[in-house]
C-alpha cells in the first residue's frame, strides 16, 4: 500500500512538471509569433521607403518622433497626384496604425540612428540621425502577459537597411 502511495505521489510531481514545461513552450511560442509580425512589419515599412526614393532623398522618412506618423498626409484617392513627401506620410501613418493593431501596445519608429539597439520606446527611441548604415526600423510591443507590475518593459525588435 505505501508503494502505491509514493509511485501516486511521484507520477503527480511528474504531471505537474509536464503541466509547467507545457505553459512555458506555450508562452514562447506566443513570443515567437510576435516577433514573427514584428519582422514582417519592419520588412513592410523597408519596402514602402525603397518604392519611394525621391522621399528617401528629401528626408521624408527620418521621423524620430512619435507624434510625425499621427496622421495621414490627405492624398488617399485613387488617381489622385501626391508628393512624394505625402506618399510618405500616408506610408508611415499606414504603417504605424497596423503596428499598434497588430502587437498589443505596439508603436514603431523610422529613423536614420548610428545605435540602432537602443531606445526605450517609441516615445524616446533614441534616433541620433547620424544613422551610417542608412535607415533603422525600430518596433516596441508588450511581450510580458504574465506581469502584474505598473511599467513593463517594452520588447524591441529593430533592423538597419540601405534604400
Amino acid at each position: 500500500m505505501l508503494e502505491v502511495m509514493i509511485s501516486i505521489v511521484i507520477l503527480a510531481f511528474g504531471l505537474l512538471g509536464i503541466a509547467g514545461l507545457q505553459a512555458f513552450a506555450l508562452k514562447n511560442t506566443q513570443s515567437a509569433s510576435l516577433r514573427l509580425t514584428a519582422t514582417t512589419l519592419a520588412n513592410d515599412m523597408i519596402d514602402r521607403v525603397k518604392t519611394n526614393w525621391e522621399g528617401i532623398e528629401t528626408g521624408a522618412y527620418h521621423k524620430p518622433n512619435s507624434g510625425d506618423y499621427g496622421n495621414t498626409s490627405g492624398c488617399t484617392a485613387q488617381g489622385s497626384t501626391c508628393s512624394s513627401a505625402q506618399v510618405a506620410q500616408n506610408d508611415l501613418f499606414e504603417w504605424q496604425t497596423r503596428v499598434g493593431v497588430t502587437l498589443p501596445g505596439g508603436a514603431g519608429i523610422v529613423c536614420r540612428d548610428s545605435t540602432p539597439d537602443d531606445g526605450a520606446s517609441a516615445g524616446a527611441p533614441s534616433c541620433d540621425g547620424l544613422g551610417t548604415v542608412g535607415y533603422v526600423v525600430k518596433i516596441w510591443w508588450n511581450d510580458d502577459r504574465t506581469s502584474r507590475e505598473a511599467v513593463v518593459p517594452m520588447q524591441l525588435f529593430w533592423t538597419p537597411f540601405n534604400p
